[in-house]
């Protein structure tokens, strides 16, 4: 029900707080991760491609928001103490709680479900947890997700702690944790991941042998070799391959195996051998064929990524939050995504480490990647190196570390670095654009209307109305746009005609008719751009004529 519950809330941009606004394609949203997952909403559903979060794990000390209750806001602050000056929905659910899973549990739900509807169909979500809410988060995610798209879980290095060793001698309770989880979630069975190689430990530079024959069972797989055809089970390979294996090994025998090992000639030939023999007097269900296995020093990972640690301890400006996530780790599950074009969404954002691994893999691969990060502006702790630096909430550290990071990145890339897009929009969860009389205009006589000026709040601007029409129609907010002058009046156009936006007072017929040649998709237009309400149908009708596939919109 949280979950499907509308908002009047919007999405306002700061410029001033933003890098390169007008080139970068990512994004950096301040506020409330809920209202922020339903105002995206219209703009992503089915686009992301990639979700990772590293929600608060609810360890007895961490924050988490509350989204309903029976109490008003003054009876549940003397109760909790649960509410900061500006009404933050964030309170410390200690384990004293009652409620203390339940709570937890009731918060990550309804994110959850929305984080669903954003997923491309072949789109996935990582999510970091530790064992106090595994269980709950495991049968949250099976419902929200379903049981057939879990994929994996993996188990990540926690750095152990020493809390332990004093009682040692007395026993202990429990043993200390040396790892943590990551849930692993499909939209769909159309997700595939990206088979990704770690360093194998006491690597050998010499190949094997091993038995060229399969227990499953496919008759076309069942072929002549080298005098030997099996009579049930498979060979490895088709025929093509294997004979070209047994040619690649007899030259290797008549003509070199007396001058160099296998390996050698192996890697002489570019490591793109392959090859078959068969042992003399061979027996069994293979006839003693065998296929060589070339040394390598990788192999497949598997959901064992415990060579990974979860936190990085950093001597940049990382170190000012508290056990960052590691940078690799993220960066290393973003490479199990074929797209490198893709939408990658951290709704947790905290430091911002996910943006931070976005811009790192793309000036390594080249990738196209763009990042959608989101963070309440938790106030920093007044004791924290981060609040002695002059950062006051967390949103402003993530800003920073993407700023300094992205600078880092792009001068150690040089030339291949040139096209890095390291910039990003800042937007700000806020209340409606609109004045209550927008809502509710039927409360109001008709005098207080006629005296009404706009439907729209002062303290607010252009941009700010933009803005607020792309999330209200559904358009991806970090699009190009231009300002155009029409007979003097500002027209915003944006992404070459997806919306066109004109909030001027009184605009003549001239300019209404320039505005409707532009053949827009949409075109928004203030309530005073009209000097009465026959002007507004006649500007509808005038569309019609010149420009008949235009929605029009009047805000």
């Amino acid at each position: 029900m949280e979950a499907n519950t509308t908002t009047n809330k919007t999405l306002r941009p700061c410029i001033e707080e933003s890098k390169d606004w007008d080139n970068t394609e990512n994004l950096y949203i301040e506020g409330d991760n809920l209202e922020v997952l339903k105002l995206l909403q219209n703009s992503y559903f089915n686009k992301v491609k990639m979700i990772y979060i590293d929600p608060p794990y609810n360890t007895g000390n961490d924050f988490i928001y509350i989204d309903d209750f029976a109490q008003n806001i003054d009876e549940y602050e003397e109760a909790k103490g649960s509410f900061d000056e500006e009404g933050n929905r964030l309170f410390k659910n200690t384990d004293t709680n009652g409620r203390f899973h339940s709570d937890w549990c009731s918060m990550i739900y309804p994110r959850l479900v929305l984080a669903r509807n954003l997923l491309a169909n072949d789109g996935v979500i990582f999510i970091s947890i530790d064992e106090k809410e595994f269980s709950n988060l495991k049968l949250i995610a099976d419902e929200i997700f379903g049981n057939n798209n879990y994929r994996n879980q993996l188990l990540v290095r926690r750095r152990i702690k020493s809390l332990n060793f004093q009682f040692a001698e007395n026993g202990l309770k429990s043993f200390n944790v040396g790892f943590e989880y990551i849930l692993v979630y499909a939209k769909s069975d159309k997700s595939i991941f990206r088979a990704l190689r770690m360093k194998k430990e006491n690597l050998s530079d010499k190949g094997s042998w091993n038995v060229f024959w399969s227990n499953a069972d496919r008759p076309s797989m069942r072929y002549e070799i080298l005098g030997f055809k099996p009579d049930k089970g498979q060979w490895r390979w088709k025929k093509e391959l294997a004979d070209k294996a047994v040619k690649n090994y007899k030259i290797f025998e008549e003509n070199f195996s007396d001058k160099m090992t296998l390996e050698e000639y192996w890697a002489k030939n570019d490591k793109n051998l392959r090859f078959v023999r068969r042992i003399a007097d061979g027996k069994g269900k293979n006839g003693g064929v065998q296929y060589w296995v070339a040394p390598n020093d990788t192999s497949l990972r598997t959901s064992n990524w415990t060579d990974i640690e979860v936190s990085q301890i950093a001597k940049d400006f990382e170190s000012l939050f508290n056990n960052p996530k590691n940078k690799d780790l993220i960066k290393t599950i973003i490479e199990t995504i074929y797209d490198k074009n893709a939408i990658i969404l951290d709704f947790f954002s905290g430091s911002a480490t996910t943006a931070h691994a976005v811009m790192q893999l793309n000036a390594e691969d080249g990738g196209k990647r763009k990042f959608i990060m989101v963070q309440l502006p938790e106030k920093t702790d007044e004791k924290s190196e981060a609040f002695k630096a002059g950062y006051k909430n967390i949103c402003e550290i993530g800003k920073e570390r993407i700023r300094r990071a992205g600078e880092k990145i792009k001068e150690e890339a040089g030339l291949n670095g040139q096209d890095l897009d390291i910039g990003f929009r800042v937007l700000k969860l806020d209340s409606s654009n609109m004045k209550d009389i927008y809502y509710s205009a039927d409360e109001y006589d008709q005098g207080m209307l006629e005296n009404m000026q706009s439907n729209t709040k002062e303290d607010r601007t252009d941009l700010d109305l933009l803005f607020g029409c792309l999330v209200d129609w559904g358009l991806e907010l970090d699009k190009p746009y231009t300002i155009k002058k029409i007979n003097g009046h500002k027209v915003h156009i944006y992404n070459e005609g997806d919306l066109v936006a004109c909030f001027e007072k009184d605009l003549d017929m001239k300019t209404i008719d320039e505005i409707a040649k532009l053949q827009a998709l949409r075109v928004v237009f203030s309530d005073n751009s009209f000097v009465d309400s026959a002007t507004k149908i006649n500007v509808a009708e005038h569309f019609k004529m010149i420009a008949p596939d235009t929605d029009i919109k009047v805000i």
